[in-house]
């Protein structure tokens, strides 16, 4: 099995440039913040790696926030918008991209004419499965090199700070 995790080469280079930052300022690169963006960077990238190897080479880490809060019977652009953390206008254009490859198709809404419903087509619902089977994969492969206790407790912790955050990011500043 071929690891893909940084090389020896990598980590001394990565530890050289740590090493030069002045210590006042070491919080910007050490902080819980700065490390979960690196280990989301990291994990997406590998499952944009793995989704072109599978045969979807037009995938992009935008089309990620599409595909992780679109419901598999539709919702509207506003929701997802929402849920992306994207104005409406930016999620507009996400869906148009996904629309020209054909992964989704908007339609009114039944219960609001006004609105504009998102939905896979059956090619979107192959992009979804091959998504799904990169996302296993990467956390597979990351498990691997974290550990399985560590993996676990890592899981459980993010969950448990996540819970309620859709609920705290949809509230609007008074």
């Amino acid at each position: 099995m071929t690891r893909h995790s940084p090389t020896a080469k990598a980590r001394s280079a990565a530890a050289a440039r740590v090493s030069r930052r002045d210590p006042g300022d070491q919080w910007r690169h050490d902080n819980v913040g700065r490390l979960l963006n690196n280990a989301v960077s990291r994990f997406e990238s590998r499952v944009l790696q793995l989704m072109s190897q599978s045969g979807h080479p037009q995938a992009r880490i935008s089309h990620i926030s599409l595909t992780r809060n679109l419901d598999l019977n539709g919702t509207r652009v506003s929701a997802l918008a929402r849920r992306a953390g994207m104005t409406k206008q930016a999620m507009g254009e996400l869906v148009s991209q996904c629309s020209t490859l054909r992964l989704v198709v908007t339609s009114a809404d039944p219960s609001d004419k006004r609105a504009r419903l998102v939905q896979f087509t059956p090619e979107g619902l192959q992009w979804l499965e091959a998504f799904r089977q990169a996302v296993d994969r990467a956390e597979h492969e990351m498990r691997d090199e974290v550990g399985g206790m560590s993996m676990d407790v890592l899981r459980g912790a993010l969950a448990l700070y996540g819970v309620g955050f859709d609920t705290l990011s949809s509230k609007t500043p008074t």
